[in-house]
């Protein structure tokens, strides 16, 4: 017993070094912030496109957030931790979860905002919503709990959102942390049901981060609920990643420089949008709509967007497209806005053309390709064809060694060769849930390019 609670202990201890120092370098002023603002550029992934022949273009749409200065106040956080207290977290997984919730509380400032919603079979809000003044009452309550009964997931999400909407009109960052090992078996339990509950949170400008635990949830739940409420996804293999996760969490959250982002891509005729590629958005005629809900500072988001154009003169220079973003500044509560254009010449010498690859649009299409491969993989394998997800993956790995090769990338032929041994489990193995929850995470993570700490 003593062993036990020693390396708790340890693990709980290294969970406040590594929070604190993700918060040390949080902070900004007003005044500051009103000068460093996000930035919005559009790049194509050839600058000199073939000439005379109609052809697909990808564009890269990516916005820059400015690093957060120091010695400045942060935007007000809106926090509910929301906990699976089911059966199945009994022993270190409830342990670390507990000293995790304890830890995030005492970082948060006398103005954020904190609840604490628990769920078993039922759901019971055991901290109602309140600022963080006196916390010795809310530790003794998160000291207090303990692990039985089912997985009322969706009852659960639903009383954290419940607990975030009494400030919702508020100007605090807004965030639901989910927690759970187990699958929703009470209430609501398909990824669609969830989904839909993560796309009406986003418009109340809600998102919901989702932290899975082991190998009996189920991922494709959470990462539907996360996508769909533009929040993060995570996998702890066990209760002890649960403090790095929390740390990380928490410092994307309290790093938060933008919020409400809307952006919008005008193609000009001629060009037509073809799709989105990993990323959720609407196409409406000759107009793609891209909505975020934060961005963390010093963070690059971005979109993949391909689309079609006509065939243009050789030595005519045209524009391809033209990027709106508006956003609030949770500093100044102030609507802003940010443009960008990307403009492309044509010409028939195919070594000039060529020469004006832009290898990071590239190979950031190419990262996105094998995150959609994965999931190709995920959805062939549970299909039962074991040698179409196999094929997947190694088509995919073969496209990032091209690029590797051309460029001398590490990290694609990193990607590449993780796609290989993906590949090769998966033939002679099958996927096991371990590997599905990791494949499924970390598709999601690239897609949205998901920080981490």
């Amino acid at each position: 017993m003593s062993t036990r609670i020693t390396k708790t202990t340890k693990v709980a201890a290294h969970f406040i070094f590594s929070i604190l120092m993700v918060t040390q370098a949080l902070g900004v002023s007003p005044a500051t912030a009103a000068r460093d603002r996000v930035t919005c550029r559009v790049e194509t992934d050839r600058s000199i496109l073939p000439a005379d022949d109609p052809q697909n273009v990808i564009l890269k749409i990516t916005l820059d957030a400015p690093t957060v200065p120091e010695n400045t106040a942060r935007p007000r956080v809106n926090i509910a931790l929301v906990m699976d207290r089911s059966g199945s977290m009994g022993g270190t997984k409830i342990q670390m979860a507990k000293a995790a919730a304890v830890e995030a509380l005492s970082r948060l400032g006398k103005d954020d905002v904190f609840s604490l919603v628990t769920y078993d079979t039922e759901v019971t809000t055991l901290v109602l919503a309140q600022k963080v003044r006196e916390t010795g009452s809310i530790i003794h309550a998160i000291k207090g709990i303990e692990a039985g009964g089912n997985t009322a997931l969706f009852g659960g999400v639903s009383q954290g959102a419940a607990e975030i909407r009494k400030n919702v009109e508020d100007d605090y960052v807004h965030r639901v942390v989910l927690l759970s090992d187990g699958l929703a078996n009470v209430g609501p339990s398909n990824p669609s049901d969830l989904g839909r509950l993560g796309a009406g949170l986003f418009k109340e400008n809600i998102s919901v981060t989702t932290v899975g635990v082991g190998t009996d949830y189920n991922e494709d739940l959470m990462a539907q609920l996360a996508q769909k409420s533009d929040g993060n996804t995570y996998f702890a293999e066990s209760g002890r990643d649960l403090p790095r996760i929390f740390a990380a969490e928490l410092g994307n959250v309290l790093n938060v420089v933008a919020k409400q982002v809307v952006v919008t891509i005008t193609l000009p005729a001629g060009i037509e949008p073809v799709e989105i590629i990993g990323r959720e958005g609407r196409i409406r005629g000759n107009r793609i709509e891209l909505s975020m809900n934060q961005l963390y500072g010093g963070q690059e988001k971005f979109a993949l967007v391909e689309v079609h154009m006509k065939g243009q003169k050789d030595g005519s220079s045209v524009q391809i497209a033209k990027a709106d973003v508006s956003y609030q500044d949770p500093f100044s509560m102030k609507n802003l806005k940010a443009q960008a254009k990307a403009t492309a010449s044509f010409s028939r010498n195919k070594a000039k053309v060529a020469a004006s690859t832009n290898p990071q649009v590239v190979k950031d299409y190419q990262l996105n390709l094998n995150a959609l491969a994965q999931e190709k993989a995920i959805e062939l394998s549970d299909q039962g064809k074991t040698k179409e997800a196999a094929r997947e993956l190694r088509q995919s790995a073969a496209a990032l060694k091209g690029y590797a090769g051309k460029y001398n990338d590490k990290e694609a032929l990193e990607e590449a060769r993780e796609a290989e041994a993906q590949a090769d489990v998966l033939e002679t193995q099958g996927m096991s849930k371990k590997s599905r929850k990791a494949l499924r995470t970390k598709s999601y993570q690239m897609k949205n390019q998901q920080i981490q700490k």
